[in-house]
């Protein structure tokens, strides 16, 4: 009986995860961004 090897992962499961992060870190960003400018705007009309 062959035994697989236990490091069958991908090679790029390293770099598709780093991406990931960093689509999720920008679109957080953008939301933040977005939430400020709308709470600024909020408060100036009052």
């Amino acid at each position: 009986m062959e035994k697989k090897p236990r490091n069958s992962k991908p090679a790029k499961a390293p770099e598709s995860r780093e991406e990931r992060l960093k689509q999720a870190l920008k679109a957080n960003l953008a939301r933040r961004k977005a939430q400020a400018k709308a709470r600024k705007s909020g408060e100036e009309r009052e």
